[in-house]
Formats: C-alpha cells, structure tokens, sequence
C-alpha cells in the first residue's frame, strides 16, 4: 500500500496492521512514540504504531510549547541533560524550521529575588557553551533601563536589570504530527482511536495485542516482534495489564497554562520569572494575538484523559502575573482558554513536582516489553534512539541511528536561513490565489512546505466551502487534515492540527457547526456518531474556559 495518511483509509491501515509482520509496534502516539516510529523507520524496521486517543492528544499538545534549553536544569545541577537538550533544540530547529523558532527570553532580576546579577550572569554563560548556542544567540545583560525598554510592564520597585537569553518556541502537537508524517512516509503504519485491551503472549513473551477500534468497538488482534510502551502518563497502566509494574513508578504532575487576549496583557517580550509566592518559575510568551502564562507543577492523582484546571490553578496563575506586571490587573473573566497537561515523572520519594528530575529511562519487563518513561519534549529524538538501539539489539539488527539529519515533514525550506525567504514567497502565492496576506502568511507558517498542498486544497475545494458556508481556506485546511493529516473528528482539526482551540476559541465557536457538518458528509456518520463528536468538542470548549471547583484535588 502507498504511504499515506489519510483518515478517510483508517480501516484499510488497520487491515495492514493485522496483516503484516511487524518488527516493532509502539504504542502511543505523543512525541515519544512518534520519534521511536522514525527513527525504526529510517533504519529500515517494519513499524505499527497506535494511539487510544488523537495523536498527541496526550501531554504532547499540553506543554509549554518550547524546545527548552533546560535552564532550569542547571539550578539542580543537571549538567549532562542541560547540554543534551541544547544540542538536541539545534537539531529540531534545523530538521523543522516551521515549527520551531527562536525567541527571546527575559529573565528579570530583582533585589533578594532567585536569581542575582552575578548569578544569572555565570549561569547564562554556562549554559550557553553547555548547550552549544549558535553565536547570535548567546545571552546578553541587561540593566535597569534596557530591561524595561523591552517589556514596560515589568514591575519597577526593586527591578535591578535582567538576562536575556534564547528559547526556542514550538507547536508541540503540530511538531509531533511532522515526525509522524515523515515516520508514515517511510513506511509506518499509523492509527489514531485504537486502544490497547491486553497482550498476547506466547512462552511468557508478549508477541502482540488486542486492541479495540475506539469508534466501532471492533477488537483486532496485532503481533510484532518487538513491543514499546510509550503511553506517557498511561505508561504504568499498560505495565500493570503486563504485571511488569514493580520497581520505579511513575507520579504524574499537572502543569495548567492560561491564554489572555494580547489587547489585554499586551507582552512586547517573552519573560521567565519566579513567583512571589513560592519561587516557582513561571513563563509569559506573546503568540498569535495572545499572551499565554503558565506553568503550574503539582502532584495528580485524578482522571487521566481529561486533566481540568481548577479555580486554585487559574487564581496562582493570575496572581502571579499580576504581581510581576502590577498594572495589567488581570481577573478570571480575561482568560480566553487554557490547556492542562500531566508531565509523567518518575517518582522519587520526598520530592515535590519540581524538584523531580525531568530525565527519562526505559524499564524492560520479563515478559520482553520495553517501557519508556520520563523525559522531555526536546529531548524526544535521543529517547527514541536509546529505544531503536534496544530494540536493534534484541532483533540482531546492525543499524545506526540518522534521525539527526532528517528533515520532518514540512521542512523542507531550505533550511533555517532560506526560512524567511520561503514565508515570503509561499506568501504572494496565497495571495495569488485569493487569499489575505495574513491568511497566507500563517498557512505558509503552519505547514511549512506542505503549505503548497494545502493550497491545492484550496483551489479544489472553492465550489465546496459555499455549499457548506465554510471560509474557503478553512475547508482546505480541513481537506488537507483529513487527506494527510489522519483528522477523524472535528475536536482534531480544532485542536491537534490548528491549536485554535487554545489560540483561537472564538474561531472554533463560529465555524464548529459547518466543520461538523462537512464531516458528517464525508464520513457518512450517523446522526448518533455526529452528536457524539460535537458533544466531545463542546466538552473541551467547555473545559478550556471553565475551571473545577477541586474534584481533581492536587495531592
């Protein structure tokens, strides 16, 4: 069969899944599973890979959105992992330009704060040779009066100057569905809403699975040669159905994030700051028209699949960017959306979230399951290594790793220095076609090179979107999401594919019916299934702006 990813082929992939022999089948769908489906791809390993809910549906599209340098590593004494991720960000940035960009940081320094002058300033340095930053990106100190020229909303009293470092800004999910598209393009076989029930073992070995098609209830069986856990917070819940979970486990932590409308926290400049309550750090990152503030970190023991924010989470958000920017008085009616995502830690005992360590290991079961937990968004690429080389080894396979120079799905732009140049040009293309030159401009961010298919879309599609009373360039989005993308249900499209759900709610509120309808269309869904799929959209519409009271209660 053709390498492809369409959702309107589901079952015919899962048909192939059933069939074929498998040399490795991951399950989970989220940047773990994703980096381990290429990298057993390009080293030539026959690959099934199945996710229960939507691709990085999971804490892969609940982040901070940043291929963190890990600075904050380096206040624990993390050398090894702060230079790991800092080459490692390099590398994401170059292989996806994209969905990857640099973006200044701001770290204000206050009289008896964290961090002092001094400090920052060695610390900074440090960092900067650990993690190998490019020349122009090196940090830079700043006094009292350059801090507040690049953000004037920083509190004055105490304020003695700040440090100016580089992060690097990313679409966690839309950065995980390049991975996978390239890992698909390369012979993956890939499904999204199929859950794992049990394993098959053969001599106390697992050899396969059942999983359970989560939208008709058919079960299908699934063997391989190798098997990978990489479910991220569901990680020890496949380990107890293998009766492997003993030794380590694993403790989830909750990390709350909140979206303003920029005309009310009008941030000019990414910042990096503590709180004043409890010396956490907190980032602030201006994005699309918004301001989103985040990131709670506390211990959760509640229901997995739907994370909420409660009251507590959005008032220690709130007061804290209100103290560190005393005129913006911000209250819980200017929170437009949020998002709230479980970091799957490895527990130690007698330490808080924070403090936890943010490294990842791989636990192998009697049974020959491989687990992988812990880790890092920016460090997916050397996790899914360390897997591929286990597994590489276990089936005699002499291959080495290349995923270092593989450029993902949609970055192809010629690089990062040829990026700016792509964007413009890709830009006058859109406008060609009819398109705003806003419009044009974020498609041609979005999908980086694959921006040209979605203008094919485009131009197919036009007769379409006034049937359905959908923009033209949503329609092909859509269409493309749906051809290329695996987009299965309207809650997809809204969230893992255009992050409007989080950047652009009042866009989802507008046009949910018309995406519902068209979908139903294409899908031949039944009035039953239909309902269910715009219950489920307006259920996380609902749970992005509302808060709980504290049912999931911190633990």
């Amino acid at each position: 069969m053709a390498h492809t990813f369409s959702s309107e082929k589901r079952s015919a992939y899962v048909n192939e899944l059933k069939t074929k022999e498998l040399d490795l089948l991951v399950i989970g769908g989220g940047i773990t599973g994703a980096g381990i489906a290429l990298d057993g791809a390009s080293r030539g390993l026959k690959i099934g890979l199945i996710e229960m809910q939507d691709f990085a549906a999971g804490t892969s599209s609940r982040s901070t959105k940043l291929v963190h340098g890990g600075l904050r590593y380096l206040k624990q004494l993390e050398v090894k992992l702060v230079a790991e991720v800092g080459k490692e960000r390099a590398i994401v940035y170059e292989n996806a330009p994209h969905v990857t960009s640099p973006e200044w940081m701001l770290l204000p320094i206050f009289k008896n704060g964290t961090f002092g002058k001094f400090s920052t300033s060695f610390g900074l340095n440090v960092y900067d040779r650990l993690a190998d930053v490019r020349k122009d990106e090196r940090r830079h100190m700043l006094n009292k009066k350059t801090t507040l020229q690049r953000e004037p909303l920083l509190r004055k009293d105490k304020l003695k100057g700040g440090g100016l470092y580089v992060e690097y800004r990313t679409d966690d999910a839309r950065l995980t569905l390049e991975i996978l598209k390239e890992a698909v393009r390369r012979g993956t076989v890939a499904v999204n809403y199929m859950k794992v029930e049990s394993f098959l073992y053969e001599n106390g070995k697992a050899v396969g699975v059942v999983m359970v098609d989560q939208f008709t209830g058919e079960a299908h069986k699934v063997f391989a040669k190798v098997i990978v856990n990489a479910a991220g917070p569901w990680v020890d819940t496949l380990r107890e159905q293998d009766r492997s979970k003993s030794g380590k486990q694993l403790k989830l932590s909750k990390g709350v994030h909140l979206v303003i409308d920029h005309a009310r926290f009008p941030l000019s400049q990414a910042v990096y700051f503590d709180t004043e309550k409890d010396g956490r750090m907190i980032f602030a990152i201006p994005r699309d028209g918004k301001t989103y503030v985040g990131t709670t970190d506390t211990y959760y023991e509640a229901d997995i699949a739907h994370p909420r924010m409660t009251i507590a989470d959005r008032d220690y958000i709130l007061e804290a960017a209100n103290f560190m920017f005393p005129s913006l008085h911000l209250t819980p009616e200017d929170v437009e959306s949020s998002w709230t995502g479980l970091r799957p830690l490895i527990y130690e005992e007698g330490k808080s979230a924070s403090e936890v360590s943010r490294k990842d290991e791989v636990f192998t079961s009697d049974s020959g399951l491989l687990s992988i937990a812990g880790g890092k968004l920016t460090g997916y690429r050397k996790m899914a290594e360390r897997v591929v080389d286990d597994v590489c080894k276990k089936l005699s396979i002499k291959a080495v790793c290349q995923t270092d120079s593989i450029t993902l799905s949609g970055g192809h732009v010629g690089g990062i220095d040829q990026f700016q140049a792509f964007l413009e040009q890709q830009t006058r293309e859109g406008v060609r076609l009819g398109l705003s030159e806003s419009t044009a401009y974020s498609l041609s961010k979005l999908y980086g090179s694959n921006v040209t298919k979605v203008y094919a879309c485009f131009r197919q599609t036009k007769r379409h979107a006034e049937a359905f009373h959908l923009p033209k360039e949503l329609l092909a989005q859509l269409r493309y999401g749906i051809e290329e993308e695996m987009v299965a249900t309207p809650l997809d499209f809204f969230n893992r594919r255009t992050g409007a759900l989080f950047f652009n709610i009042h866009w989802v509120i507008k046009h949910k019916e018309a995406v519902l309808r068209y979908m139903k269309s294409v899908f031949e869904w039944s009035e039953e299934e239909a309902a269910m799929h715009e219950e489920e959209l307006n259920r996380e519409i609902y749970y992005a702006r509302t808060p709980v009271a504290d049912e999931n209660k911190p633990v």
